[in-house]
């Protein structure tokens, strides 16, 4: 009687006997399948969920009230977002403490890409240097986008007789501690450049702070204050009217929007120089494939439609990915610190 082997592990059997084995066999292959299956759907999830999102509606936070340049960046890009996205872009004021609380909410929120905050100067970089206690750290974001910037003019009422930024320092050393400057508030990036300006050239200048950009605009055109340092989109409304009168502005190059307006650098006080800016941030660990597709569809919208429009209200657009981002507002959380220290700003 011929004796037939078992198959060897691998081996296909033909014999009628061996049904079982070839059942088991292939169950086992089955199993073998399902295994890498279920891993390749775990493998894959986040990318899924990168190409899905958004699949909800998306907040975007202010930390001021409605109607600021940061307010305006964060309605034109919702904007955008909606037309790319089709999920409804929904912006919240969430106003107070220099834009902490809003910056605050978001430090906190669910890491998962549906709220985000549109981050100011204020509490993205100089509230460190500011204030004693702040909630949050700068760790507790992930940025995702540079958006714009807003250099801040000097500013005086049109009855001062100076034509320059020379000539208001002339005047201020002629009259020691008879000129007002306002500010948006104590520790705010206008009251430390304004710092700034009075301890580099030994000016003896009065500091009025005020509660924000409207009421110290309002004393400016009245003639309450002589000077405020303020942004573009906020003068020029009226400069056009010529209530008041543009002096500098503060960085290295012109704004195509006020050409004629000199530069800090050329007018020889090249050390005034900053600006408030916005910038896209998430939660920390919000997930890198989410944060990936948040900042293309960014990207794109800046480059095809909101370069435009920023420039068109007087916003300089910045442009930068995420890499960018956090290089900037590093540099600035250095810059505002080193400013602060200068001119003897305390922390509150």
């Amino acid at each position: 009687m011929e004796s037939r082997a078992a198959p060897g592990r691998g081996q296909a059997c033909a014999a009628p006997g061996c049904a079982a084995a070839s059942a088991q066999r292939c169950g086992g292959a089955a199993m073998r399948i399902g295994r890498r299956a279920i891993l390749g759907t775990v493998l894959a999830a986040p990318a899924l969920a990168a190409t899905d999102y958004p699949t909800r509606p998306v907040r975007l936070v202010v930390g001021y009230p409605a109607g600021g340049s940061t307010d305006l960046v964060a309605r034109l890009l919702a904007e955008r977002l909606f037309k790319a996205w089709g999920q409804p872009v929904t912006v919240e004021n969430r106003g107070g403490a220099a834009g902490t609380l809003g910056a605050d909410l978001v430090a906190k929120a669910a890491p998962d890409g549906y709220t985000l905050l549109v981050g100011a100067s204020a509490e993205m970089a100089i509230a460190r240097a500011v204030m004693r206690a702040i909630p949050y750290q700068p760790e507790d974001f992930a940025p995702v986008a540079l958006l714009t910037e807003q250099p801040f003019l000097v500013l005086v009422n049109a009855a001062q007789p100076v034509g320059s930024l020379a000539e208001l320092v002339a005047l201020a050393r002629q009259r020691p501690g008879m000129l007002n400057y306002a500010s948006h508030g104590t520790g705010t990036a206008n009251h430390l450049l304004s710092e700034l300006l009075r301890v580099e050239t030994g000016i003896a200048i009065t500091h009025i702070p005020y509660r924000g950009g409207g009421p110290a605009m309002t004393d400016l055109m009245s003639g309450q204050v002589q000077m405020l340092l303020d942004v573009i989109p906020s003068a020029l409304p009226h400069l056009l009217s010529g209530r008041i009168r543009a002096l500098a502005l503060c960085r290295t190059t012109r704004s195509a929007t006020l050409a004629g307006v000199p530069t800090t650098a050329e007018a020889g006080f090249p050390f005034l120089a900053g600006s408030t800016w916005s910038t896209l941030v998430a939660p920390a660990r919000t997930p890198e494939p989410v944060l990936a597709r948040i900042g293309e569809t960014v990207q794109a919208a800046v480059r095809e439609v909101l370069t435009d429009a920023f420039r068109e209200r007087g916003l300089e657009p910045l442009g930068g990915d995420a890499a960018a981002a956090r290089a900037f507002i590093a540099a600035e959380q250095t810059k505002w610190q080193r400013i602060a220290s200068r001119t003897g700003v305390q922390p509150e």
